[in-house]
Formats: C-alpha cells, sequence, structure tokens
C-alpha cells in the first residue's frame, strides 16, 4: 500500500494528545478564574494576617466581640491578584475573623476570694451575675455551708463563670484552663495497640 500524505495517529499519540490539549485548557480555564478570584478565597500561604492588638488590662484582644472573634486585617502576598486588584504585600486586602477570648469585667482572682470569704452569702454568685442564687443562698447561709464549698470548687476549677457568658480577666501567667470537648468536629486517635 502506498504511503499517503496522510498519517494515522496510533491510540497512544491520541491519548497523549487529548491529555495535552486538557491540561492546556485547566490552565487556560485557571488562568481567567485568576482575575475573579475573591481576596476570602485565597489559599494558606498566599495571605498573612497580623495579630491583634492585646488589651493589657483584659490580656485579651482588642474589639473581641460576644462571639468570641476579632477581625484582623489581612495582606495578600505580593504580585496576588484577587477582587481585580494586584497587591504588593502592605495593602489590606481583606479582614478575617478569628477566635479570641470575650471578657466582660469579671476578674477571676476576685471570684475566688469572694466565693471562699464570702461565699455563704451568696456573694460570689451575685458578682458572677446570678441573682436568684445568690439569694437563695443568701438566705440559706450558703446551703448551710455545702453550697459555699461546691461553688469554691466550681469557681476555683473554672466550670462556674460569668453568666453572660464571657471569660475571666486572668493574668497573662495565671490559671487559665481550656476545657476540651469532643464533639464530631473532633478526632479521637486510638490506641496503636488496637
Amino acid at each position: 500500500m502506498a504511503a499517503s500524505g496522510l498519517y494515522m495517529y496510533g491510540a497512544h499519540e491520541v491519548i497523549i494528545f487529548l491529555f495535552i490539549v486538557c491540561v492546556f485548557c485547566d490552565v487556560v480555564v485557571l488562568a481567567t478564574d485568576a482575575w475573579e478570584l475573591e481576596c476570602e478565597d485565597l489559599l494558606m500561604g498566599q495571605y498573612y494576617c497580623s495579630k491583634p492588638d492585646i488589651d493589657p488590662d483584659t490580656q485579651a484582644p482588642e474589639g473581641c466581640t460576644k462571639e468570641s472573634t476579632v477581625a484582623v486585617n489581612c495582606f495578600p502576598a505580593p504580585n496576588i491578584t484577587c477582587s481585580g486588584v494586584t497587591y504588593n504585600g502592605t495593602q489590606v486586602g481583606f479582614q478575617k475573623n478569628v477566635p479570641c477570648r470575650y471578657t466582660n469585667g469579671v476578674y477571676y482572682e476576685v471570684s475566688v476570694l469572694l466565693s471562699i470569704f464570702l461565699g455563704m452569702f451568696g456573694i460570689d454568685r451575685f458578682y458572677l451575675g446570678y441573682p436568684a442564687i445568690g439569694l437563695l443562698k443568701f438566705c440559706t447561709l450558703g446551703f448551710f455551708f455545702l453550697g459555699q464549698l461546691i461553688d469554691v470548687i466550681l469557681i476555683a476549677s473554672q466550670v462556674v463563670g460569668p453568666a453572660d457568658g464571657s471569660e475571666y480577666i486572668i493574668d497573662a501567667f495565671g490559671a487559665r484552663l481550656i476545657h476540651i470537648t469532643l464533639d464530631n468536629e473532633t478526632f479521637y486517635k486510638p490506641p496503636d495497640y488496637w
């Protein structure tokens, strides 16, 4: 059979050709999507966020909301284009909410001392914002001193906190406890011997 000017492609050449075309299409799609990328959708490493300012009186970030978040300024890396703007690394691109400790003026040390010395009169519960329990403790002399003992333990172990859901104000090197909970978003790693 005589060779005509047409070359018959084998299966391998067709697959390689289609692969190159598909890779090129993905690159083109990614390049066109980069112009429409929002700054909030940047990946880690493509931006950095400044740390919040710390209030020296409460040892908590300034501007912390009741939802326990604070907004910090985030800066896209140099030559990153998002929201239609190319950033140089010093311009604020967006603000991100990060977790923080919301405090509302209740000191841990004061709560423990009130519970130890005046807990039988319910002053500790009034200070934390629980007036009904405070009045009941006042009328029964701290549930006959048994309620005072229980409250000293609960307040000292930070199980009972302020009634508004805020955190105690504790010094930077104070006895702050972080309660670890197990829910659907945590992972339990079984021991190796299982």
